[in-house]
């Protein structure tokens, strides 16, 4: 039997080796299900699966599945129905009460590679964090994740929980397993803090 961890944002998936292979850092724990009929059939679409202070997480079943855009009372758009982005968008909405100035982009787009260690993302109104930051990834942080040779569009969370070495993710449509939360370990080097995974982009915060 072979065990695999699925993750997925936008319109693929990844498959993720690195449980067995350590290619994404050696520290990183992966939450692992077996694929098999009698696990996928537990959930059914849009089912609410986990929830952080009360924001559901919905189950998406296949990570490509699409089935329209969810946009707010007062006409704020929050994504596309059930993908990553469309959780930490809601979250942010329903419990900061934040909007983002650009309310469009895949998961890796809400990372600016052009702005500099802590200062502002003007497009999402929020202050980025390079992974190998001065600053520590804390709870509330929206941890974002760049592309990978089977999934060009990123993959995006937000930090549930912390603790001095790691810190657990809670994110959306991570496979038909309904999987919702993952742990990275956290390391110090030369005074910058990284989260160990290699597709780690940074993270977002806000002031």
């Amino acid at each position: 039997m072979i065990t695999i961890a699925i993750f997925g944002c936008g319109l693929g998936y990844f498959i993720d080796w690195t449980h067995l292979k350590g290619a994404m850092g050696a520290g990183e724990e992966i939450n692992i299900a077996t694929i098999s009929a009698e696990t996928t059939a537990k959930f059914t679409y849009a089912q609410p699966i986990d929830n952080l202070n009360g924001v559901n997480v919905f189950y998406n079943g296949n990570t490509g599945k699409v089935t329209g855009r969810n946009v707010t009372a007062d006409g704020y758009n929050l994504g596309l129905k059930y993908q990553c982005v469309e959780f930490i968008k809601r979250y942010y909405y329903e419990y900061y009460e934040h909007k983002m100035p650009d309310t469009y982009g895949h998961a890796k787009d809400f990372y600016d590679s052009g702005i500099k260690d802590g200062l502002m993302n003007r497009t999402r109104d929020l202050r980025q964090y390079t992974n190998g930051s001065i600053a520590r990834p804390r709870t509330g942080d929206i941890l974002i994740f760049g592309a990978t040779p089977s999934n060009k569009y990123g993959h995006i969370g937000i930090v549930a929980k912390s603790s001095p070495i790691k810190i657990e993710m809670i994110h959306q449509n991570s496979g038909s397993q309904g999987e919702t939360r993952t742990t990275y370990q956290i390391t110090k080097s030369n005074d910058k803090w990284y989260v160990e995974s290699k597709y780690a982009l940074g993270w977002l915060r806000r002031s």
